[in-house]
């Protein structure tokens, strides 16, 4: 993966792909950019939950990822479900694709989720690629999104992001 990354970084100057350690529980992320952080609390179902961010923008498209701990699988389901609910509201408009997904080391339940929104019709290029998933920690549960918001300038970029998310 990290040969991939190496290989588009010297194609393009805008594509700077590094490795960025999300939240506390390991997670390695593969950003295009140096990216900014940022936490805030976001309502999820009926309790206000602090989220850290880390993203940036590059090649026309917002490449991120939200970390959140929760206490039990239960709450990382609850959590998730609202976070998916939410985002939906968000992008107002778009059609959705959404499909079971997997990642090395995530956990089974609640189980990872991709979610393609896009805005016309279906040989549109997805104007927001979401995927949700969590690991089950000593004392938890980590819940993420990673996101990509518009269309990268190369259609590789969202795969590189996404294959680019390794657990420990």
């Amino acid at each position: 993966m990290t040969a991939v990354a190496a290989g588009l970084a010297a194609c393009s100057l805008t594509f700077n792909w590094r490795e960025v350690p999300i939240g506390d529980a390991g997670l390695v992320a593969l950003l295009p950019c140096k990216p900014d952080r940022a936490s805030r609390a976001l309502p999820l179902g009926t309790q206000s939950v602090n989220i850290e961010m880390a993203g940036c923008e590059a090649g026309g498209a917002t490449f991120a990822v939200a970390h959140a701990h929760a206490a039990d699988a239960a709450q990382a389901a609850a959590w998730l479900g609202a976070w998916q609910a939410a985002t939906r509201t968000q992008l107002v408009g778009a059609t959705f694709t959404e499909a079971a997904a997997t990642l090395p080391r995530a956990a089974l339940t609640p189980a990872a989720v991709r979610l393609d929104a896009r805005r016309g019709g279906a040989e549109e290029r997805p104007a927001a690629q979401i995927l949700w998933f969590a690991q089950l920690r000593a004392g938890g549960v980590s819940v993420y999104q990673a996101t990509v918001l518009g269309a990268p300038d190369r259609a590789e970029a969202t795969s590189v992001f996404f294959d680019g998310l390794r657990l420990p």
